[in-house]
């Protein structure tokens, strides 16, 4: 096998839809809708921006924005391989984005053992400490946001990038 099979087969596995979003809890689905639109674009990132500054005022969306973006930094740096994600518009939920949900959900929740062995399967061991205090970090900030991130950007936002399915 090639290094592109390889890597074709690797986007493969961590694309491949294992559940749809509805399925998750609040601050899992909030999280890969996070991901998503942070991920998507300048004009979708401008609206979660806006998002969290309307739900969480200037100065904590200013702090959960910034550990988002330093989280995301550390999973692109860090990670294990590529993080896939399914489009923003898709319904479904793609292994990566349901390792990331449950990651996210075990930081928020305190359970930092739980949080840290999974941030092994998404960055290099020495890195789980601290994506793991960002993602408790960030899962409290979402928390903090209702409806859930996106649900006011559904019939807002610009899709870049292309559903899997």
């Amino acid at each position: 096998m090639s290094g592109s099979d390889t890597i074709s087969a690797q986007a493969r596995r961590g694309s491949a839809a294992v559940g749809y979003l509805s399925d998750l809890a609040e601050v899992e689905a909030a999280s890969v809708m996070a991901l998503r639109l942070w991920c998507d674009g300048a004009h979708n990132r401008a609206a979660l921006q806006d998002e969290f500054t309307a739900h969480l005022g200037e100065g904590r969306a200013r702090a959960a924005l910034d550990a988002w973006q330093t989280l995301l930094d550390m999973c692109h740096e860090f990670g294990r391989r590529p993080l896939m994600r399914h489009g923003v518009s898709c319904k479904c939920l793609g292994a990566d984005e349901a390792c990331f949900a449950h990651f996210m959900a075990a930081a928020t929740l305190g359970e930092r053992e739980d949080a840290m062995m999974i941030a092994t399967l998404l960055v290099r061991p020495d890195c789980a400490p601290m994506v793991t205090a960002l993602a408790a970090e960030c899962g409290m900030a979402l928390q903090g946001m209702h409806p859930r991130p996106s649900a006011s950007l559904s019939s807002n936002h610009t899709v870049q990038t292309p559903t899997l399915h």
